[in-house]
C-alpha cells in the first residue's frame, strides 16, 4: 500500500505495516513501533522525542483527561434526569430516552474520523477543536427549550465527545516515553473506568438539589478550563500526509455503525425479531461489508484494517471486546439490582457503587506501572481470571445481602478492573508505528462501545429469559407458596375474628404472592447473567496468552 507521493509504508526502518507474514527483522515476530514517543524539549514537536529519557509527561496527560473524562461522564449523568426531563417538555418515555440514545450513536458515528482528522490537522487542534464542539454542544443541552431542541444539541455535544477518546488515547501515545506507557495509559483509564460511576451520582445530586440544566452546564467551566490548559501545556504534534478523506468509507462506517448500534440499543424495546430491528441488522451488515470491501481496496483507507495483520493488536482487541462485557454487567446489573429489588434511588445507587471506582482510580495507575516492569502478559491474564472470578462472586445477591457485603464486592472487583481492562488497552496500540496510532486509536474505541452495546443487549435478552425461567418453576413449586399464601390468610382470618375470608383479601394474598415470586425471579435472572458474564470473561485468558511481552524497540521486560 502507499501514501498519496507513492511512498511505500514499510520502505523506511519499522515504522511500516508488515508486508508478509514475517517480520522485517527476520525473527518472526511482529515489527516494534517505531518512532519515539517522548515529550518534546527545546520547542519541539511530540514525535521528535527526548532521546528516549523520560520527560514531563504527566502534567499534559492529565490535561488531556480533562476531556476524556468529560465525553464518558456525559453517557451516564444524563440517565438520572430523564424523569425530570419528561416532566418538564411533557414528552414521552420514548421520545425523552432518544436524548440518551442519540449520544451514543453519534459518538459511534463519528470516531471513525478522528484517525484522519488526526493526521490533517494534528492531534492537539483535534483534541481542542473537539473539546469546543463538545463545550458548544452542552450550552445548547443547558439552553434547550423543547424536547427537540435538546436532542439535536446532544448530536453536536456528542460529535465533539466521540472524537475526544480517540485523540486523546492518540496523543497519550505520542506524549509517553515506550518504557512508561503503561503509566500512561493507566491515568487514561481512570477517565474509562470511574467517569461512568460519577456520573449518576453527580447527575442525581444537580437534579435533586440544583437544576437539571446544570449537568450540561457544569461541562463549562470545566471545558473551557480544559481548552486552555491544552493551548499551553499539550505539546504540538506533527500533522502528517493525510490525503484525500475516504468518503466512501466515512458513509458505509456511519451507516453501518449507526444502523449496529440502534439496533443493539432498541432490541429489547421493539422486539428482536420486529420488522425494525430485522431491517437495521442486515443494512448494518451490508454497510459493514462494503466498508471492509472500500477499506481493503482504497489507497488512502479512513480506517487501516490491514493493522490486524499485528497479531498482538488482535488479540488485545478481543480482550478489550471480553473485558467490556465483563465490565459493563457489573456496571450495569448490579445498579438495576439495588434500585429494582432494594428500591434505592439513582443518587444513592451511585453512592454505593462509590468506593469501586474509587479504588479503580488508585489501582489504574498501580497497573500501569505493573505493565511498565512485567509487559502485558502476565498481568492480563491475572486480571481477567480474577475479573472473571469476582464476577461470579455476585451470583450471590439475594434480597438478605448485606450492604457492607456489596461494597467490599464492588471494591475488590473496582481493583481487578483495573489489572484486567489496561493491558489490554496498552498492548493493542503499543505494537503500532506512530503514523497508525491515531487510526488505531480510533479503531480500538469503535470496538469497545460496540462491545458495551452488544454485551448490554444479549445479557439483558438472557436475563429476561432466565427470569420467565424461574417464574415458571416458581409457580409450579406449590408447597413453600401456598404454606405463604395460607399464613397470610390465616392471619388476614386473625385480623377479622376468626370470619370468612373475603375475595377482595384473597385477591390481595394473591397479588402478595405474585409480588414475592416475581421479586424472587428477578433476583435468580440477574444472579444468573453475572455467571454467564463470568464464563465469557475468563474466555479473555486465552488472547492474553498470545500478547507480545514487550513495548518497543529497546525495552526489556523483567523476567524475559
Amino acid at each position: 500500500m502507499s501514501d498519496k507521493n507513492g511512498k511505500k509504508f514499510g520502505q523506511s526502518g519499522n515504522s511500516g505495516l508488515p508486508s508478509g507474514s514475517a517480520a522485517p527483522n527476520g525473527t518472526g515476530r511482529e515489527p516494534a513501533a517505531g518512532g519515539s514517543h517522548g515529550v518534546p524539549g527545546n520547542g519541539k514537536t511530540a514525535e521528535a522525542g527526548n532521546g528516549g529519557q523520560i520527560g514531563p509527561w504527566i502534567i499534559p496527560v492529565l490535561v488531556a483527561l480533562i476531556g476524556a473524562f468529560m465525553s464518558i461522564l456525559d453517557s451516564s449523568i444524563v440517565n438520572v434526569a430523564v424523569p425530570t426531563i419528561m416532566s418538564v417538555f411533557n414528552a414521552s418515555t420514548s421520545t425523552v430516552e432518544w436524548v440518551v440514545t442519540i449520544y451514543m450513536l453519534a459518538m459511534g458515528v463519528v470516531v471513525p474520523l478522528s484517525g484522519w482528522l488526526g493526521d490533517k490537522l494534528g492531534f492537539k487542534r483535534l483534541y481542542i477543536f473537539s473539546m469546543a464542539v463538545f463545550v458548544f454542544g452542552s450550552l445548547l443541552c443547558a439552553m434547550s427549550w423543547s424536547i427537540n431542541s435538546l436532542i439535536v444539541a446532544r448530536v453536536i455535544q456528542a460529535m465533539g465527545g466521540g472524537m475526544i477518546m480517540p485523540t486523546t488515547m492518540a496523543m497519550i501515545f505520542r506524549m509517553v516515553p515506550k518504557e512508561r506507557i503503561g503509566g500512561g495509559m493507566g491515568i487514561f483509564g481512570i477517565a474509562l473506568l470511574v467517569a461512568p460511576a460519577i456520573g449518576p451520582t453527580l447527575g442525581g445530586y444537580l437534579v435533586e438539589y440544583v437544576n437539571w440544566r446544570w449537568i450540561f452546564t457544569i461541562n463549562l467551566p470545566i471545558g473551557a478550563i480544559g481548552i486552555l490548559l491544552s493551548l499551553f501545556l499539550i505539546p504540538e504534534f506533527q500533522t502528517r500526509e493525510a490525503g484525500s478523506l475516504d468518503i466512501g468509507g466515512a458513509l458505509t462506517s456511519a451507516a453501518g455503525l449507526f444502523c449496529l448500534l440502534l439496533a443493539l440499543s432498541k432490541g429489547a424495546d421493539w422486539g428482536w425479531h420486529s420488522e425494525s430491528i430485522t431491517l437495521l441488522l442486515y443494512a448494518s451488515a451490508v454497510c459493514i461489508i462494503l466498508f471492509i470491501y472500500l477499506e481493503l481496496t482504497s489507497a488512502n483507507p479512513l480506517l487501516e484494517l490491514r493493522v490486524y495483520r499485528y497479531p498482538t493488536f488482535t488479540m488485545a482487541n478481543l480482550m478489550v471486546v471480553i473485558t467490556t462485557i465483563g465490565l459493563y454487567a457489573g456496571m450495569f446489573y448490579l445498579p438495576l439490582f439495588l434500585q429494582e429489588v432494594r428500591g434505592l434511588g439513582a443518587m444513592d445507587t451511585g453512592l454505593l457503587m462509590m468506593p469501586g471506582a474509587l479504588t479503580s482510580a488508585v489501582m489504574m495507575p498501580i497497573a500501569g506501572n505493573l505493565y511498565d516492569r512485567f509487559g502485558p502478559r502476565l498481568l492480563a491474564v491475572c486480571g481477567i481470571a480474577a475479573l472473571a472470578y469476582m464476577t461470579y462472586v455476585f451470583h450471590g445477591l439475594s434480597l438478605e445481602t448485606a450492604t457492607t457485603t456489596i461494597i467490599y464486592w464492588v471494591m475488590v472487583r473496582g481493583a481487578v478492573i483495573a489489572l484486567a481492562n489496561m493491558p489490554a488497552q496498552t498492548a493493542a496500540m503499543a505494537v503500532l508505528p506512530t503514523e497508525l496510532v491515531g487510526r488505531g486509536s480510533a479503531m480500538t474505541n469503535i470496538i469497545r462501545q460496540v462491545a458495551s452495546s452488544f454485551g448490554i443487549a444479549v445479557l439483558t435478552s438472557m436475563m429476561n429469559t432466565r427470569i420467565a425461567v424461574h417464574s415458571a418453576q416458581m409457580a409450579t413449586n406449590v408447597t413453600p407458596w401456598n404454606l405463604a399464601l395460607n399464613d397470610f390468610f390465616q392471619k388476614a382470618g386473625a385480623y377479622m375474628g376468626g370470619g370468612a375470608i373475603s375475595a377482595q383479601v384473597k385477591l390481595l394474598g394473591t397479588a402478595y404472592l405474585e409480588g414475592i415470586v416475581a421479586r424472587a425471579a428477578f433476583v435468580k435472572g440477574i444472579d444468573d447473567v453475572f455467571i454467564i458474564a463470568a464464563a465469557v470473561t475468563l474466555f479473555g485468558v486465552i488472547p492474553a496468552l498470545f500478547l507480545r511481552n514487550d513495548r518497543g524497540p529497546g525495552v526489556q521486560v523483567t523476567g524475559e
